[in-house]
């Protein structure tokens, strides 16, 4: 498959058509693709690039967020650990015997 015209079958406006003519404008439009190629990927690489600048930016604004989060961490860490320990205290409590359920689940009474 071709995406070329052969060279003897570009027409020129002359009658007398020479084969330097030919090879010009075969050159011309040659320099023409390679142009319109930059072109695009100059223009793809210019979308790429802004859209690398909006994920830059919105991975900073996250950095932001995280470094408030520790900071929030680190100052109810203490009282988190107390809550804990406090909490295995009274977990422990109501799975005693004796205790309201004694650790026995409960069964509905059968339908009258």
């Amino acid at each position: 498959m071709r995406f070329w015209p052969k060279a003897s079958s570009i027409t020129c406006s002359s009658a007398a058509c020479s084969e330097g003519e030919v090879m010009t404008t075969l050159v011309v439009l040659t320099v023409a693709d390679i142009v319109l190629l930059i072109a695009g990927l100059a223009f793809y690489l210019f979308w790429v690039g802004s859209l690398l600048t909006r994920i830059a930016t919105n991975l900073e604004e996250c950095g932001e967020i995280v470094r408030s989060i520790v900071g929030h961490a680190e100052l109810i860490g203490p009282g988190v650990e107390h809550i804990n320990a406090t909490g295995g205290v009274v977990a422990g409590r109501t799975a005693a015997p004796g205790w309201a359920g004694g650790g026995r689940r409960h069964t509905p009474p059968p339908p009258a």
